[in-house]
């Protein structure tokens, strides 16, 4: 009964998990698809004049006309205006109020009197009024309009501004005697530019626009911006927010469904912590946001974005293929929010791996900067060579470009505060944090040295044997060593209760119960996690703690208390280490590898048959005991174990020549 209900929590507890990854994703999509503007434009190409056109053949689609570019009809609409007519009204009035004018000037008799026939002789053939907007009164038609009849004239019958001299009489005297009627010839220039051809030619569906590796010439620009306005009018007369949203989401969907399949078959243990998913969504869903926010404000500017931020925080968390997967994840579901998406794809894809490739071994704070100069590199390259393949000319460079690029990595420095946000927030653990734990000048680890040194050497020991062996069996090296050099630490707190300590030969078990002596030795692990919270030990250190013994007994007094009761009449379980059994391959190598150096070390012969059987023995106690069924090793594994434990271990302790003694 008992089995069945756990059975069933079993059950229940992956089925939530289950439940918990997909509403996560579903989540993420949402909010992706929401953050993002939403165009409202049908099919674009990417093209350019004069470069080579780089997509398959174009065929129209369907029928369309082909639209006048804008400089052409620009030519024609004002041609069109400077052939319009002109439609004037007359000032019956403007004579008196030149004459007017003319005496408020206060001249003297004589050049009054003249300048009075000049305005007679003026307004007799009519003083017309200059348009305005950029027409011109030379060779025009004007229609003078008298009540509802007009006549028709020629501008050069009437006498004009430019017909005069400069002076007086033009500049203050004069005032048109026919006037503009604005509203008539405004209405007239309409009708005129109504009826200009907005389109030179029809293309039916089927005809052939431009061929894969064509030059596009402004012609055929011309044609191919005149389908995508035809492919805007058709999407507008259909389009759809819900629609397009629903499209979009789908699309992302997909894409976490890929990836979802990819960690499933490949790296499931990243499925199986809800951390890690969590994380992974959130860092995909920053910067989707980033980029949204980017693209609202200029779409232009999607490149300055760090995408590269995410691959390497995947590959400094978790692996290159994960980093890779997750970033191409990344790329695909932005691209289908982005202008110019086979180009964004190109950009980040290609810049995105060479980053993965440049973080592989990130040990260092300085490698940073030599990452983000790798990623300025790539971008200024792929652009560089973009340009010189579309146009074959250097002078089409952009500088803004560039700086766009060297922004982008600088911003990209970013990735090393985030790392440390993310370890703390997720209790997540990186090669950097490792690298400052394997220092022995740690706090945590001087302590040890100073109060416990044979401890001290052991971990150490154990830690460069874990190191090698884990690089030969494949897995986290940096991880095992640091883990080792931590495991014992416990033993700070009463380090004279163990052997390797002893130097004076006093050994206060003698003075204590088996019991007691095991409740002591077995509380080093208790002690060593309660320094560990202590000292802020990452989680995957502390794992090496609690699994360094497993569930095992302690070896030398539950022997003593066997020998002492063989009925078995005791609490076994004050002689049991709290475990639990190690739950990785790098905790397993760490177990096996204490126990074998402790117990090599306390041989007294060394010999190669002694040690040999001695790890045999060690070994198959752990696997008699199940103290690796939690873990990864196969068969093979464990046999790679024996043979290097067996080689290193007579390395360390080999019989050494006896040197002669010199006289004198």
């Amino acid at each position: 009964m008992h089995s069945d209900m756990k059975s069933v929590l079993t059950a229940t507890v992956k089925r939530l998990s289950l439940i918990y990854r997909i509403v996560i994703m579903l989540v993420t999509g949402v909010l992706i698809v929401v953050l993002f503007p939403h165009t409202r434009h049908g099919e674009h190409y990417d093209y350019k004049i004069g470069a080579v056109w780089r997509g398959a053949d174009l065929v129209a689609p369907y029928d369309f006309a082909v639209m006048i570019s804008s400089d052409d009809l620009a030519t024609e609409q004002e041609a069109e205006r400077q052939k319009a007519i002109l439609y004037y009204r007359v000032d019956s009035s403007a004579r008196e109020t030149a004459l007017g004018r003319l005496e408020s000037c206060h001249l003297d008799p004589t050049q009054a009197r003249l300048m009075k026939r000049q305005i007679d002789s003026i307004y007799r053939i009519g003083y017309i009024d200059t348009p305005h907007d950029g027409l011109s009164l030379e060779g025009r038609e004007v229609v003078v309009l008298g009540g509802a009849v007009g006549s028709m004239h020629r501008s050069r019958e009437f006498i004009s501004s430019g017909d005069l001299e400069p002076g007086l009489l033009r500049d203050s005297v004069l005032v048109p005697s026919l006037v503009l009627d604005e509203a008539q010839t405004t209405l007239e220039l309409d009708s005129r530019l109504s009826q200009l051809s907005h389109t030179s030619q029809m293309v039916m569906a089927g005809d052939h626009i431009v061929s894969k590796g064509e030059e596009v010439t402004p012609e055929k620009a011309q044609v191919i911006a005149s389908l995508e306005a035809e492919n805007d009018r058709r999407f507008s007369s259909n389009y759809s927010l819900a629609g397009q949203m629903l499209g979009q989401f789908l699309l992302s969907i997909i894409a976490f469904l890929a990836l979802y399949m990819f960690l499933k078959n490949t790296r499931h243990t990243i499925l199986e912590d809800d951390r890690k998913v969590f994380f992974v969504m959130l860092l995909i869903l920053l910067m989707s946001a980033v980029e949204a926010l980017v693209v609202r404000v200029n779409a232009e500017w999607v490149l300055l974005v760090p995408l590269c931020i995410v691959p390497i925080l995947m590959r400094v968390f978790f692996d290159m293929r994960v980093a890779l997967y997750i970033h191409l994840t990344t790329v695909i579901i932005l691209a289908n929010l982005v202008p110019n998406s086979f180009e964004f794809i190109f950009y980040q894809l290609v810049t995105g791996m060479m980053s993965i490739i440049a973080v592989r071994n990130l040990e260092r704070r300085s490698q940073f900067f030599t990452l983000a100069l790798v990623i300025f590199a790539c971008y200024s390259f792929i652009y560089t060579a973009g340009v010189l393949s579309q146009d074959t000319n250097l002078l089409a460079l952009s500088p803004e470009k560039y700086l766009m690029f060297f922004l982008n990595a600088l911003l990209t420095l970013m990735a090393y505060p985030l790392i440390y946000l993310f370890e703390k927030m997720f209790g997540m653990t990186t090669n950097l944090t490792l690298m400052e734990l394997s220092s022995t000048g740690h706090k945590a680890l001087r302590e040890l040295s100073r109060r416990a040194p044979g401890t001290f050497q052991h971990s150490v020991q154990v830690a460069n044997i874990a190191e090698d062996l884990v690089n030969e069996l494949g897995g986290d090296a940096l991880l095992a060593k640091v883990g080792a050099l931590y495991h014992d630490i416990g033993k700070v707190c009463n380090p004279l209760y163990f052997t390797e300590n002893q130097n004076a030969g006093f050994n206060p078990h003698d003075e204590l119960d088996y019991a007691e002596s095991a409740q002591i030795i077995t509380r080093h692990v208790t002690d060593g996690l309660e320094l560990a919270r202590r000292y802020h030990l990452p989680a995957a250190v502390q794992d090496f703690i609690r699994t360094h013994h497993g569930t095992t007994h302690t070896g030398y007094f539950y022997a003593k208390e066997m020998e002492r009761h063989p009925d078995g009449d005791f609490d076994a379980a004050l002689f049991r280490y709290p475990g639990p059994r190690p739950y990785s391959r790098e905790t397993a190598v760490v177990m096996i590898v204490d126990t074998v150096e402790a117990a090599c070390r306390s041989l007294k012969q060394h010999s190669k048959e002694n040690t040999d059987v001695l790890i045999d023995r060690l070994v198959d106690g752990k696997i008699r005991e199940g103290q690796l069924d939690n873990c990864a090793l196969s068969l093979g594994d464990i046999a790679l174990i024996r043979r290097f434990l067996k080689e290193k271990m007579m390395s360390i302790y080999h019989v050494r020549v006896e040197y002669p003694t010199v006289k004198g």
